[in-house]
């Protein structure tokens, strides 16, 4: 059981990208793992708590849902690292897709299928790229820090992380 400490709000999460390059692979194991974590970790919940919204936040299958909805943004990135654009695509700060593509309505088995598609050609298209575009910087414009396309990798595996925690939190109900 994880202690009683106050999980920090995505929003207000810093980085710190201060690393080298060579972490890339670990990153990618990291990526690619993240459809078998979340299937081993919500395999074991009764399927009547996959659905619960808690103080009008997200199920786990929105949770779940979400990480595929924003591997297209992620994917997105990606093209504007190689078109060398100064400043990388805005997100949906408020999350409409997710809020309205029904994830509840869905069965479980077809969302964690959509997510391993999704993150597999993610991780694919990034590990096809050269070091050049790895390394090329792009400025985040909520953060507004500049990284580099490793950074954003790094930055997409804490954002799929800080979502397991959330499930974890929520398989307790």
């Amino acid at each position: 059981m994880v202690p009683e400490i106050p999980k920090t709000k995505w929003f207000e999460r810093k980085f710190d990208f201060s690393f080298t390059p060579g972490m890339f692979p670990s990153i990618m194991e990291r990526l690619r793992g993240t459809p078998a974590r979340l299937e081993e970790m919500v395999r074991v919940y009764q399927a009547d708590i996959l659905t619960v919204r808690k103080n009008d936040a997200w199920s786990i299958q929105d949770h779940i849902g979400h990480l595929a909805d924003l591997d297209e943004l992620h994917d997105g990135r990606i093209d504007d690292y190689i078109s060398g654009l100064a400043t990388m695509r805005q997100a949906d700060l408020k999350n409409t897709k997710t809020w309205e593509a029904g994830h509840n309505k869905k069965q479980i088995e077809d969302l964690l299928k959509n997510f391993r598609s999704a993150r597999k050609q993610f991780c694919d298209r990034l590990e096809s790229l050269g070091p050049e575009i790895l390394v090329r910087e792009s400025v985040h414009p909520r953060l507004n820090v500049t990284m580099r396309l490793v950074d954003m990798a790094l930055f997409v595996a804490e954002h799929d992380d800080h979502h397991l925690s959330c499930i974890r939190e929520l398989g307790r109900i």
